[in-house]
């Protein structure tokens, strides 16, 4: 029994490992250079604050800086409100994941 739960546990643990979030992806492969702990942080709370189609919004703003721009400046009701999601998200991420 005792073997069958670490066996168990240990294939959660490399199935989570392998799983990477979309945000993560794209901070990892950004030209930032950022840590593989600081994507992995600020995936988890992306988990938590965003949805996962806020995710893949958020998560090419990594690749097109410029996007995020436009859809801040965005006068469209959805965008405007992605844009405080996305905002509150950030301001969590930067406090729970600063070295």
């Amino acid at each position: 029994m005792k073997r069958m739960s670490t066996l168990i546990a240990l294939a959660v643990l490399t199935t989570g490992a392998a799983q990477a979030g979309t945000i993560e992806k794209a901070c990892a492969q950004s030209e930032r250079g950022a840590s593989r702990s600081l994507c992995s942080c600020i995936q988890r709370v992306a988990d938590v604050k965003l949805n996962r189609s806020d995710q893949k919004m958020a998560a090419r703003f990594f690749k097109d800086p410029h996007l995020a721009q436009e859809t801040r400046q965005s006068s469209n009701r959805s965008k405007e409100k992605f844009w405080l999601r996305y905002k509150e998200w950030g301001q969590t991420a930067a406090q729970s994941c600063s070295s």
